[in-house]
């Protein structure tokens, strides 16, 4: 069992089978599961991507950093539904930004976070690290480490990390464990590279797996086998 772990929940699973926007029932479910863990007194920082709303690749000739800032507003959004859902639930919630909105959330300042967590407060992490040109997988990497969480959790859309995609390949082949040396030397897209060398160089572990399994956030932290645990050895 962890002290402190950081949730990366990636936008597409807000969404649901919609596939766009947000589905306001996944949130409750995720909240809920959320839920589960700070019950048992574990600390929560989240991070969530916002390709359930914006991606930076759909601005085609948009300058890049435009794009990104976008992404970055769009994490807000997300971050803000997770926080009503997570409060309506009686879980008391702080938002945090890494570009000042001050009318709707604070901005992101190491110490007062920890100090947060410490009084069980969950922090939702917003818009990215602030720079451009960053996924929100490194931020999570980022935040982790600056947070100084036990474990990342990758939430993802797919139950691990696969030799090649499983939607595409039927046989592809699962892993249970990887070293971060073996994302780089097998070319997996698990994480991006940068967010591998942040979590390799802070020894951080993290857990690939998938949300919509039945209390796999718990099952994770619980140390159930589900899903890819990436480390250094």
């Amino acid at each position: 069992m962890y002290k402190r772990v950081m949730l990366k929940l990636s936008g597409e699973a807000l969404a649901g089978d919609k596939g766009f926007g947000i589905d306001f029932e996944i949130v409750q479910k995720v909240g809920k599961e959320i839920k589960k863990v700070v019950d048992l007194e574990i600390e929560v920082g989240i991070v969530i991507g916002a390709g359930n709303i914006w991606r930076g690749r759909y601005g085609k000739g948009m300058d890049r950093t435009t794009a990104d800032h976008m992404g970055m507003l769009a994490t807000c959004i997300n971050a803000l539904a997770l926080q009503d859902s997570l409060e309506r639930l009686g879980v008391e919630t702080r938002v945090q930004t890494a570009i000042e909105m001050k009318a709707i959330a604070e901005p992101f300042i190491r110490r007062r976070a920890m100090r947060h967590l410490e009084k069980g407060r969950v922090v939702i992490f917003g818009a990215g690290s602030g720079n451009p040109y960053f996924t929100t997988d490194t931020v999570a990497a980022l935040r982790a480490a600056e947070i100084e969480a036990d474990v990342i959790l990758y939430a993802k859309n797919v139950d691990g990390v696969y030799e090649k995609d499983p939607s595409i390949y039927p046989d592809a082949k699962k892993f249970d464990k990887l070293t971060y040396l073996n994302i780089f030397e097998m070319g997996l897209q698990a994480i991006d590279s940068t967010a591998a060398s942040l979590c390799m160089d802070n020894n951080i572990p993290a857990i690939i797996f998938g949300l919509n399994e039945e209390d796999s956030i718990l099952r994770a932290i619980s140390g159930e086998k589900i899903g890819t645990i990436v480390c250094n050895n």
